[in-house]
């Protein structure tokens, strides 16, 4: 009995790593994808100049403050699903995709203490990536909830 959570607790953990690393991955080459159409519609070639800029001038304090606002809404959804005893892989999907894009309202609402909406490419991109994390989780930890 106590070897069923035991196993149950690591391969939930191993389904929430691995579909953090499946979320940063499509946010990732996505997000470029969409940037790059984006620099590339307006005639820019310095964007990614800019880009790169951007991360490394504020790396540290975006690290500390995404990972602190991604990490809630996506355990919270986990932690839902496992105490209900949810198998559908509709319930991950969908949590996984308003997880992710519940995250700007929370880092918008953390600086300012207003809820803005950020441009709809965000919206797509943490989406999207949302919605590939919580499939992966459904494959490794979710069915068998």
């Amino acid at each position: 009995m106590i070897w069923n959570g035991i196993g149950r607790a690591v391969w939930v953990l191993v389904g929430f790593v691995l579909a953090g690393v499946m979320s940063l991955l499509v946010v990732v080459t996505l997000g470029l994808e969409r940037f790059t159409q984006e620099m590339s519609r307006q005639g820019r070639a310095d964007g990614m100049l800019d880009l790169l800029w951007l991360i490394a001038t504020n790396a540290p304090a975006l690290l500390k403050l995404s990972a602190a606002m991604t990490i809630v809404p996506a355990l919270l959804a986990a932690v839902i699903g496992e105490i209900a005893r949810i198998r559908s892989a509709l319930y991950y999907i969908l949590a996984g995709g308003l997880a992710l894009a519940a995250v700007p309202f929370l880092i918008a609402f953390s600086q300012s203490g207003t809820a803005t909406a950020p441009p709809a490419v965000v919206w797509q991109v943490l989406a999207t990536a949302g919605f590939a994390g919580g499939f992966v989780y459904w494959l490794i930890a979710g069915r068998s909830a």
